[in-house]
C-alpha cells in the first residue's frame, strides 16, 4: 500500500488531506512541529478516520530527524505543507521566512534524495500569479510576488522546477491555491490561526463567535459589482481531494508540473459576509477601511487544467463553505483549546 509522508499534516490544509488520503485508501505519516498546529488535531483525526495516524514531531530542517522518518517508513510520496504563510509577518521577518520555507525545503529535498524518493506534490499559492495579471489566471501565465512570503513560494517552486528537469526520475507537482475556506463536515477539524487571523473567513467567524468585535473590509471602491475585492473561494475538503488526485498523478508520471486549485469562480468580500448571515442566521458587523497595499482587485482561477489532467473539479459551493466554517468554529469557539 502506497505511504504518504505528510510535512505539516496537523495544519489546517493539511489535517483534511490526511482525511481524504485516508479515505482514498493511502497509508499516511504526519511531520508537524506544532509551530502553527495542535497536537489536539491528532486525535480529532483518529475520531474521523477510525485510524491513529503514525505522527513525528519534529523540524523539517532537522535532516537527522527527518532521515529517521524515511528510514522507520516506507514513504513513496510527499506532500509538502509544512512552511509559514502569514504576509504581514513575512514582511517583519523576512529571514524567518526565507529560512524556515525555503532553507526547510532544500533540506527535505536533500533528504528525499539520499532515501531515493523522488515524488512530491508542493502546497504552493496563487499569491505566485502577482499583481498584473487579469483573471481568470491560468498556469502559463508571467508570475511575480509582492510580499516576502510570496517569494518564498515562487523560489519553492522554481527548486522543484530545477530539481525535476536536472533529474528525469522526479515528478514534481506545484499546487497554486486560491482562497480555501470552511471545515470537515463533522466540525471537528478546521481553521484555527494563532492570535489575530490573516484570512478573511476565520476572522468573520470569530466575529460571529463574539471574539472581534467586527470585521473590517479594506477598500469597496473596486471595479467590482460592489466595490469590494473579488476572490475565489474553494472548500478546503475540496482542495484536499485535489492533492489526492496529485499524488495519484505523480506515482505515475515524471517530470514537474503545475495546477491551479479554485472553482474558477469569484465572489466580493461583501458577497462572502452576506451569504454567512444568511445561511447561519448570524449578524456580522463591518467597517470599511482604506484599501490595502498590495491587494488586486479581482483574482481567480481558470481550473480547466486540473479537470482535463487531474480530473479534479471544485464541488462545493459558497453556501456549503460558509456552514462548515460556522459549524467548526462555532462548535470550537477557542479552535483547538481544550
Amino acid at each position: 500500500m502506497t505511504q504518504i509522508l505528510v510535512t505539516g499534516g496537523a495544519g489546517y490544509i493539511g489535517s483534511h488531506t490526511v482525511v481524504e488520503l485516508v479515505a482514498s485508501g493511502y497509508q499516511v505519516v504526519i511531520v508537524d512541529d506544532f509551530s502553527n498546529s495542535s497536537p489536539e488535531v491528532l486525535e480529532r483525526l483518529t475520531k474521523i478516520t477510525g485510524q491513529e495516524i503514525p505522527f513525528y514531531q519534529g523540524s523539517i530542517s532537522d535532516k537527522p530527524f527527518m532521515n529517521r522518518v524515511f528510514k522507520e517508513n516506507q514513504i513513496e510520496t510527499v506532500i509538502h505543507f509544512a512552511a509559514f504563510k502569514a504576509v504581514g509577518e513575512s514582511v517583519a521577518q523576512p529571514l524567518k521566512y526565507y529560512d524556515n520555507n525555503v532553507g526547510g525545503t532544500i533540506d527535505l529535498l536533500e533528504v528525499m534524495g539520499e532515501n531515493n524518493v523522488k515524488n512530491i506534490v508542493f502546497s504552493s499559492s496563487a499569491t505566485v500569479y502577482g499583481m498584473n495579471n487579469v483573471s481568470p489566471l491560468t498556469e502559463d501565465l508571467p508570475t511575480s510576488a509582492t510580499n516576502p512570503y510570496g517569494y518564498t513560494k515562487l523560489m519553492m517552486e522554481q527548486i522543484l522546477n530545477d530539481v525535476a528537469f536536472a533529474n528525469a526520475d522526479w515528478s514534481v507537482t506545484n499546487l497554486r491555491y486560491f482562497n480555501p475556506i470552511g471545515a470537515h463536515e463533522s466540525g471537528l477539524i478546521g481553521e484555527a490561526p494563532n492570535g489575530i487571523p490573516n484570512n478573511l473567513m476565520p476572522y468573520i467567524t470569530q466575529v460571529a463567535v463574539g471574539k472581534l468585535k467586527e470585521l473590517s473590509i479594506f477598500g469597496d471602491d473596486y471595479d467590482t459589482s460592489d466595490g469590494t475585492g473579488v476572490r475565489d473561494y474553494i472548500h478546503v475538503v475540496d482542495l484536499a481531494k485535489g492533492h489526492v488526485l496529485a499524488v495519484k498523478d505523480n506515482l505515475t508520471t515524471k517530470g514537474s508540473k503545475v495546477y491551479n486549485l479554485g472553482t474558477g469562480v469569484g465572489y466580493s468580500v461583501l458577497d462572502l459576509v452576506k451569504t454567512f448571515q444568511a445561511e447561519n442566521d448570524v449578524e456580522i458587523p463591518y467597517v470599511i477601511k482604506e484599501r490595502r497595499l498590495g491587494d488586486v482587485a479581482t483574482c481567480f482561477a481558470d481550473a480547466s487544467k486540473a479537470q482535463e489532467v487531474l480530473g479534479w473539479k471544485a464541488e462545493k459551493n459558497l453556501q456549503d463553505m460558509v456552514r462548515d466554517s460556522w459549524r467548526w468554529q462555532n462548535t470550537n469557539p477557542n479552535g483547538y483549546e481544550k
